[in-house]
């Protein structure tokens, strides 16, 4: 049975995030899958990592219980809008307190590599845009998605990462909205594939 760990990165519970969130969790469920939720905004977190990596901050039991989901889980989904071409604050926050040295990766000693501490995962990350995917593809060459895949997932040693936009968001209507849950609900259906 597969493990799969749904990390919804939305500050606000009535976004279309949560509706793309829970039609994920259906299909996931229906495949047989065992399916756990983070969901950022209702954890009890500093998301300021105050001293950087010079100093460790001790996490709070919440983080700490998003460690053991991450741990436990083979397959990571990432949902989040698109803001100002990144992150939310609060994902990016609990990113920041969360990906530490000696749980995500691990730098060698006096060496420029690193040791990447979540290998034999996989990811898919689903993102709502207030723009087309091909111009924010194009034109602003998709910084969240090189943040979040790139540099924070693939350095850990998530392998691979898949990458779905829901968008333009904003000058959608309902049925678009409809298709884009029943396309999500069928990306959890098939996530065996990815």
């Amino acid at each position: 049975m597969r493990k799969i760990l749904i990390i919804n990165g939305h500050p606000n519970a009535d976004s279309f995030n949560f509706a793309i969130a829970d039609a994920y969790k259906k299909g996931a469920s229906r495949s047989g899958a065992e399916v756990k939720e983070i969901i950022i905004r209702d954890l009890q977190f500093n998301p300021n990592l105050k001293s950087g990596y010079q100093k460790r901050t001790e996490l709070e039991p919440d983080l700490l219980m998003a460690w053991e989901k991450i741990k436990w889980a083979d397959h990571l989904v990432w949902i989040h809008p698109v803001w100002w071409g990144g992150l939310p604050a609060i994902t990016k926050g609990f990113i920041d307190r969360v990906f530490l040295p000696g749980f995500a990766f691990q730098y060698r000693e006096n060496s420029v590599w690193w040791d990447k501490l979540l290998k034999g995962k996989s990811a898919h990350i689903i993102t709502t845009l207030d723009q087309p995917s091909w111009y924010y593809r194009l034109i602003f060459h998709q910084p969240s998605v090189n943040q979040l895949k790139k540099s924070t997932l693939e350095f850990c040693g998530v392998k691979p990462v898949a990458v779905t936009y829901f968008g333009p968001l904003k000058s959608s209507n309902e049925e678009t909205r409809i298709k884009w849950l029943a396309k999500a609900m069928q990306l959890g259906e098939n996530q065996k594939s990815i």
